[in-house]
C-alpha cells in the first residue's frame, strides 16, 4: 500500500516530556487510542503500554528509552516521541528535543511542577522548543488545575496562560470552557468518545472573562498587525481566526505557553491533539538548519525543503531483536530513499540505506522514502551512531552534534564464566552504541572492565539488559566515583625538555608552558603564543597532543585533569634531532610538572538532590543529608503536608540513598539526583581517596 505523503505544514514532530509519574506514557496511550492506532488504552501499572515496550520498563512502570510513534489526526501526521522522566535517562530527553519541533509538557495535577519538570523545561529552553502545557490527573482526588498553574508561574514561566478552563473540581470535572470560541464542551464520563457543546456555567463567567483577557492581551503582544487592531477595537473586536493566529505566533517564539488540563486517558486528549495541530510548529515554521563543510569548515545552510540536498541527523540507535541495528533519524532537507547510498559526514564513510521503517513503538511499517521534516528509522547502517550526520555524498555537510554530560558513576564488571567473556564484550559495545551516556573502558592497571553511567539505576538497567537481551551473566563491583583533578594557581611557568642521544639520530624537544586554572566547567584550553618560529609550526600540534594525553592521569591520585588553561610561549628545537614524538613527550613532561607546581586539587562530583517527603519525616531527611556533607539549598511546600527539599551532596556519599530513604520514611518519600558541578574535596576525604588509590 502506497503511503500517503503529508505536506510539511501538516507534519508535527512532538515530544512528550515530564517528571516521573506525571503521566507521559499514559497520555501517549490516550493519543494512540484516540487516533485509532489502538483499540484500548494500555495501563502502565499493568505493563500493557505501547511505548514502554522493554521488559524493564513494564516491570518498573517507568520509561527508559524514548519511543517513537507515528499517528494521524484531522489531516495531520504527528510523529510523537515519549521520553523518560528519570534523570538517569536525561540523554534520551536531550537528543529527542534536538530533533523535535515542539513539545507537550505533562504535569501531575496533584503535584504541580516537580524537580524533573524543571529539568526538562530547561532542556526545552536550551533548544528554544515551543511547547504547550497539559495538567494531567486534575479529575483525581487532590488534582487542582489552578494550584498547578500557580506552580508553573512560580517555577517555570509567568507567560503560561490557560486556553481551556475545567468545569467542576476533582471527580466532578465534566468538561472544559474554550476561551477562544467562548463555548463549553461537556462529557458524561471522561472516557466518552466526544464532547457535547454546552452553555458556559453562569458561576464561571467572571473567571472565564478574566483568563480570556489575559490570554489575548499577552498573545497579541507578539504579533504587530493583531496588536494594532487590538488597540483599536479591543478583544471583542478580534475574530477567532485573528486570536488563533496571534496565539500561534506567540507560541512559536518558545516563550509563550498555552495551558490545558484533563485526564490523559480521556476525551480531553482530543483537545490536546487539536492544540498540537493548531499551535505547535510544522517543520517549515522552524528556521533553516546550519552546518559546516567537513573539509573546509565553512558554514552551510540547508532549507526545510525536499529540493535542497539531503541532510539528516541520526539521534538514536537501538538494537532490535528482529531487524538488528536501527538508526532513528530526522530529515532536515532533501529526502532519503530506501536502497540509496548516503555519506556519513561525521566519519567520512558511505553507508547504504537498507529498509526505512516508520515505528509504532515496537511495531514497524516499511516506507520507500522519507522527506524533509520527517522522522523515521533506517535498518542496515553499520558505522552510524548518535549525533552523526547523514547527507548527500555530492553535497557534504556536518550538522551540529548532540552533546551529553560525562557519566559520574562507575562500577567494575566481570563475566561469571569464560563463556560469557566474549559475549559480554559484544553486549557492552552494542549498549554503548545505543546510549551515549554509557561508557565502557578497561582499567590499564587492574585489567578490569569499568562501565560508567548517569546513576545507579542507569547501570542497574544496563546490567539487567545484558542478562535479558544478550544472555550474559555478570558480577558487578561496588560503585565508584568519577573524581577529577585540577589546579588552583595561575601563570605557573615550567619547561619540558626531552633529549635522548643513543647513537645515530637523537631526540630533541624543548617547550616552555604557562599552566593556569580555567573557569569551572570550561574544560581544557590550549593557547599557542609562539613567536618567531622558536618551535616550528609542525611541532605545535604534537605538543598539544602530549599535553592532552598527560591530562588523562593527574598527579594527586591519577584521575583526569580538567579545567586547565595551557599557554605554549617558548621553546627551542634541533635542526636534525627534533621530531614530532620528541615534542609530544616534552609537552607531556611539561604538563605534569606544571600541574604539580600549580596547586593541584582533587575534585568530586556534587549532585543536586531533590527529596519530596511528608512533613513528619522532614527533620530526619535533613539530618541525613547533613551527615552526608550535604548543603541544604531550599525547602518548599509542594502541597499540604508535603515538603520539597533541594540540596547539594557529594556523589561519593549518595550510593544506596534511594533505598535508605524509602525505608526511613515508610516508602513515602522520593528523591531525584542529577550532576550539578565538581567541587574541591575536603583534605581529610582527599587523604582517604589518595591512600585507597595508592594501595
Amino acid at each position: 500500500m502506497a503511503e500517503k505523503k503529508y505536506p510539511l505544514d501538516k507534519i508535527r514532530n512532538l515530544g512528550i516530556i515530564a517528571h516521573i509519574d506525571a503521566g507521559k506514557t499514559t497520555t501517549t496511550e490516550g493519543i494512540l487510542y484516540r487516533t485509532g492506532l489502538k483499540h484500548k488504552i494500555g495501563a502502565v501499572h499493568e505493563g500493557g503500554t505501547t511505548t514502554d515496550w522493554m521488559a524493564q520498563e513494564r516491570e518498573r512502570g517507568i520509561t527508559i528509552v524514548a519511543a517513537s510513534v507515528t499517528c494521524y489526526w484531522k489531516g495531520h501526521q504527528i510523529n510523537i516521541i515519549d521520553t523518560p522522566g528519570h534523570i538517569d535517562f536525561t540523554a534520551e530527553v536531550e537528543r529527542s528535543l534536538r530533533v523535535l519541533d515542539g513539545a507537550c509538557v505533562v504535569f501531575d495535577g496533584k503535584m504541580g511542577v516537580e524537580s524533573q519538570s524543571e529539568t526538562v523545561w530547561r532542556q526545552a529552553d536550551k533548544y528554544g522548543t515551543p511547547r504547550i502545557c497539559f495538567i494531567n490527573k486534575i479529575n483525581q482526588t487532590g488534582g487542582d488545575f489552578y494550584k498547578s498553574l500557580d506552580t508553573i508561574h512560580a517555577r517555570l514561566s509567568k507567560r503560561a496562560f490557560p486556553i481551556h478552563l475545567p468545569i467542576g473540581f476533582e471527580q466532578s470535572i465534566n468538561g472544559i470552557v474554550d476561551l477562544i470560541s467562548m463555548k463549553a464542551y461537556t462529557y458524561k464520563d471522561f472516557t466518552d468518545h466526544e464532547m457535547v457543546e454546552a452553555e458556559i456555567p453562569a458561576d464561571m463567567m467572571d473567571q472565564v472573562k478574566k483568563y480570556r483577557s489575559l490570554l489575548i492581551e499577552n498573545a497579541v503582544a507578539e504579533d504587530e498587525a493583531t496588536l494594532e487592531k487590538y488597540f483599536e477595537v479591543g478583544e471583542d473586536g478580534l475574530t477567532e481566526a485573528e486570536i488563533k493566529h496571534a496565539i500561534r505566533q506567540a507560541t512559536l517564539t518558545g516563550k509563550f505557553f498555552i495551558v490545558t488540563g484533563g485526564d490523559g486517558r480521556g476525551v480531553m486528549v482530543e483537545k490536546v491533539l487539536d492544540l498540537v495541530n493548531d499551535y505547535l510548529p510544522a517543520p517549515n515554521d522552524r528556521a533553516e538548519v546550519w552546518g559546516t563543510h567537513p573539509k573546509t569548515g565553512d558554514k552551510i545552510e540547508r532549507k526545510n525543503s525536499e529540493s535542497d540536498p539531503m541532510s539528516a541527523l541520526a539521534f538514536k540507535i537501538t538494537s532490535d531483536p528482529f531487524v538488528g541495528k536501527l538508526a532513528y533519524f530526522r530529515v532536515y532537507s532533501g529526502k532519503v530513499t530506501a536502497g540509496s547510498y548516503v555519506l556519513n559526514s561525521s566519519t567520512g564513510e558511505k553507508e547504504r540505506v537498507g529498509r526505512i521503517v516508520r515505528l509504532q513503538a515496537d511495531k514497524r511499517e516499511d516506507v520507500t522514502e522519507v522527506g524533509a521534516g520527517d522522522i523515521a528509522a533506517v535498518v542496515g547502517l553499520k558505522g552510524t551512531t548518535t549525533g552523526h550526520t547523514l547527507c548527500d555524498p555530492n553535497n557534504p555537510i556536518v550538522l551540529e552534534n548532540i552533546t551529553f554530560p560525562d557519566p559520574p558513576v562507575s562500577i567494575a564488571i566481570e563475566p561469571k564464566t569464560k563463556a560469557d567473556q566474549e559475549k559480554m564484550g559484544i553486549a557492552l559495545q552494542r549498549l554503548a552504541e545505543e546510549d551515549p551516556t554509557f561508557r565502557v573502558r578497561t582499567d590499564e592497571e587492574t585489567g578490569q572492565t569499568i562501565i560508567s553511567g548517569m546513576g545507579e539505576l542507569h547501570l542497574e538497567i544496563i546490567v539487567d539488559r545484558m542478562k535479558r537481551e544478550f544472555t550474559v551473566e555478570a558480577n558487578i563491583g561496588a560503585p565508584q566515583v568519577a573524581y577529577r583533578e585540577s589546579v588552583r594557581k595561575t601563570g605557573v611557568e615550567v619547561q619540558g625538555k626531552f633529549i635522548r642521544q643513543s647513537g645515530g639520530r637523537g631526540q630533541y624537544g624543548d617547550v616552555w608552558i604557562r599552566v593556569s586554572q580555567n573557569e569551572q566547567g570550561a574544560g581544557f584550553e590550549f593557547i599557542n603564543s609562539i613567536k618567531g618560529g622558536v618551535v616550528p609550526t609542525e611541532y605545535i600540534k604534537p605538543v598539544e597532543q602530549g599535553i592532552i594525553e598527560a591530562m588523562a592521569n593527574g598527579v594527586i591520585a591519577g584521575y583526569p585533569v580538567v579545567d586547565v588553561k595551557v599557554e605554549l610561549y617558548d621553546g627551542s628545537y634541533h635542526e636534525v634531532d627534533s621530531n614530532e614524538m620528541a615534542f609530544k613527550i616534552a609537552g607531556s613532561m611539561a604538563l605534569q610538572e606544571g600541574v604539580r607546581r600549580a596547586g593541584p586539587v582533587l575534585l568530586e562530583p556534587v549532585m543536586k538532590v531533590v527529596v519530596v517527603t511528608p512533613e513528619e519525616f522532614m527533620g530526619d531527611v535533613i539530618g541525613d543529608l547533613n551527615s552526608k556533607r550535604g548543603r541544604i539549598e531550599s525547602m518548599e511546600d509542594l502541597t499540604v503536608g508535603i515538603k520539597e527539599i533541594t540540596s547539594y551532596v557529594p556523589l561519593g556519599e549518595m550510593f544506596g540513598y534511594t533505598t535508605n530513604l524509602r525505608s526511613s520514611t515508610q516508602g513515602r518519600a522520593s528523591s531525584s539526583m542529577e550532576l550539578d558541578h565538581y567541587a574541591d574535596v575536603p583534605n581529610n576525604v582527599a587523604e582517604a581517596i589518595i591512600a585507597k588509590n595508592s594501595k
